[in-house]
């Protein structure tokens, strides 16, 4: 039996109580002290089911986490970005005993509707033996909607994220004494883990942005695509103690890797797909491979298959199902789950060829906005590109792209003769935009609402 996520940390705890814990923005804490702390606290939630919590990149937070995962209290993870009705559904389906935040969230938490009461860490705790969690208990309600539309709640339990965690132990060097930054605010479950596998491994949790942690010595960075080209264009000084690049979220293209590689010369990058229903999936390492549609090799214990076009999952990570109101449901059908990417499977290495839903058909034939995104990244220069459908009022929809380019020499024409020389011509785009940036949703994915506007006013 695996051992859960608390046990993990408390014998880090005995091992060396004096080492630091972790450093946010307004202080430190060593493990002795943030382990006191996490027992009283457990104590307090001893007598509920579930909590929700409303975590910044603060001690606090990770307290209230990893005493909820002790006492074996599922943690209903809220986000700062949730509307007014959609938090009002998940406090709804969920029925925590009591909603957590930092005390300058609370008015957040407010402006969304929430007129219940509001408490902090410190309130919570009391002396006092704790609640134990068992390998079967829920550990984790998470949210994995976007910013628009109801919210769908996924739900994972202790010996999925002890599983989870034995694979990180696996394949990332993350080890005692390390430091590792964790930039991102912590109601993004990416982040939160972690920061939560750090601590298992006696590693020093650096909550400050990439720029502060990685000066102070930071070994590991935790990250994502934009987390790193920020990085990258901080112009920061090439930072040769950081070893290991941790990464999830949307493909990494070559050419963002190569500029953090120039930035980190040291640091393996390892970028790894997943999701909330599935845990981890594949990862690749280094600049990835040539094959731009590749995701990597499977992780131990997880297999792959395609069906009907979408790629299936089976593994012992999987999530339980979704939090309705008739319970948890729609989990994995006979050990296998699919959330909607299509990709293809050779040996154990996976190809990802988008989500069936963003398939554009134009003029009645079917373009792939994955090869038209990496067409456009295999070119030097081009960090980043989003391909959307656009209206067309001849063909239906048509590919429009964004790029983000780290070289201005590049000329339009240049990228227009590569992009005929390497697609079919239904997937030429009608429209390329520059921009500094691509637009995200709060959770880091790409604002498609957000690109069409932009796509679209660039047209007139």
């Amino acid at each position: 039996m695996s051992e859960l996520l608390a046990e993990r940390i408390a014998h880090r705890v005995r091992d060396n109580p004096s080492r630091i814990a972790v450093v946010s923005a307004r202080e430190e804490i060593s493990y002795a002290d943030f382990w006191a702390r996490v027992s009283r606290v457990a104590s307090g939630l001893s007598s509920m089911n579930r909590v929700a919590v409303l975590p910044t990149s603060d001690v606090e937070s990770l307290v209230v986490v990893t005493a909820a995962m002790r006492a074996g209290t599922s943690v209903v993870l809220l986000h700062r970005h949730l509307l007014e009705a959609q938090l009002e559904r998940v406090l709804e389906l969920t029925v925590p005993g009591a909603v957590v935040a930092e005390s300058k969230q609370h008015r957040r938490l407010r402006r969304r509707g929430f007129s219940g009461e509001l408490v902090t860490a410190v309130d919570l705790e009391c002396d006092g033996a704790s609640n134990q969690a068992s390998a079967d208990s829920e550990l984790l309600v998470g949210v994995t909607s976007g910013t628009t539309g109801e919210p769908k709640l996924f739900v994972r339990n202790q010996l999925s994220w002890a599983r989870t965690l034995d694979r990180s132990d696996a394949v990332f060097d993350v080890g005692v004494g390390d430091r590792v930054s964790v930039p991102g605010v912590l109601d993004h479950t990416h982040f939160l883990y972690g920061a939560l596998h750090a601590l298992t491994r006696g590693a020093l949790v650096d909550l400050r942005g990439a720029e502060t942690a990685v000066k102070a010595g930071a070994t590991h960075l935790y990250s994502v695509p934009t987390i790193a080209w920020d990085l990258v264009r901080s112009g920061i000084e090439p930072v040769e103690c950081v070893r290991e690049v941790i990464s999830s979220a949307a493909r990494w293209p070559r050419s963002g890797r190569r500029a953090l590689q120039a930035t980190l010369p040291r640091a393996s990058l390892v970028h790894f797909y997943g999701a909330s229903e599935l845990s981890f999936v594949s990862f690749d390492r280094g600049l990835g491979d040539i094959d731009e549609f590749s995701a990597g090799e499977l992780f131990d214990g997880v297999d792959a298959e395609i069906r009907d076009g979408l790629v299936h999952v089976r593994s012992d990570m999987l999530f339980d199902g979704y939090l309705t109101e008739m319970g948890v449901v729609d989990g994995p059908l006979d050990g296998w789950m699919t959330v909607g990417d299509r990709g293809r499977v050779e040996v154990r290495r996976l190809q990802l060829l988008g989500r069936e839903s963003d398939m554009l058909i134009r003029a009645g034939l079917k373009v792939e906005p994955a090869a038209v995104e990496a067409a456009l990244t295999a070119l030097p220069g081009i960090a980043e590109a989003a391909c959307i459908g656009v209206p067309d009022a001849r063909m239906g929809e048509a590919p429009a792209v964004a790029i983000v380019v780290n070289d201005d020499a590049l000329q339009t024409e240049a990228i227009w003769r590569h992009l005929r020389t390497t697609l079919p011509s239904p997937s030429m785009p009608v429209r390329i935009l520059r921009v500094d940036r691509l637009p995200r949703t709060p959770r880091g994915k790409l604002d498609r609402v957000a690109l069409a506007i932009a796509l679209s006013d660039s047209e007139r």
